[in-house]
């Protein structure tokens, strides 16, 4: 097992991103960094690395475990990393927040115009 590799095909191997060449994209639109640093597809990682992954929102903070040059099943592709403890409690802030937040549809008192509420308005419009 080599003690670097690409970063586009580590974020793959450990599922990060389906394919190798989205990795490359979402790393060439800044949303990939390297011990807080802006990378390239080909930057070399080892183990120990900080790779913060703005997937959604807050992004996730991982430490490399180890290096795979395959893909293997997702319990396998969990064990090339460990996230970070801040990560995770914001992570856990965050879904906890969006647990609590407003359903946006109970605003919405009336809804959709019945069949009904349809004829009368084209009546009011004169159709």
């Amino acid at each position: 097992m080599a003690d670097r590799m690409r970063l586009d095909k580590w974020l793959w191997a450990a599922r990060f991103y389906k394919t190798r060449s989205l990795a490359a994209q979402e790393i060439g639109k800044g949303r990939v960094m390297v011990n807080d640093q802006p990378a390239k597809p080909a930057r070399d990682i080892a183990v120990g690395d900080r790779i913060t992954v703005r997937k959604e929102d807050p992004a996730m903070q991982v430490n490399v475990q180890a290096l795979s040059a395959v893909r293997g099943p997702a319990p396998v592709a969990r064990q090339l990393y460990e996230e970070t403890p801040e990560s995770l409690a914001a992570r856990e802030r965050a879904a906890e927040m969006r647990r609590l937040a407003p359903e946006p549809a109970q605003s919405i008192t009336a809804g959709r115009p019945t069949k009904r509420d349809r004829r009368l308005i084209g009546q009011i419009r004169g159709k």
